[in-house]
């Protein structure tokens, strides 16, 4: 069984690696997402906690879906 301490690192690591996949500054990938650059900034330091509709508008900026994103977590 996996320790989940730090989920918030996990899943911050991954929106970082997602967003430099798809070639997209923190700025750009905020806009898409109808948040601020400083949240994501937060977020991809495992630093702010996300919520699930929040997520699901990031994982919609970045065109990848939810399922795929805590299967790979």
């Amino acid at each position: 069984m996996q320790d989940d301490s730090d989920i918030l690192k996990r899943i911050g690591s991954k929106i970082k690696a997602l967003r430099l996949e798809k070639g997209m500054s923190q700025e750009e990938l905020a806009e898409k997402s109808g948040v601020d650059r400083t949240f994501i900034g937060g977020l991809e330091r495992g630093e702010r906690n996300v919520s699930v509709m929040t997520l699901c508008d990031i994982l919609r900026g970045l065109k990848y879906q939810i399922q795929t994103f805590f299967s790979h977590l």
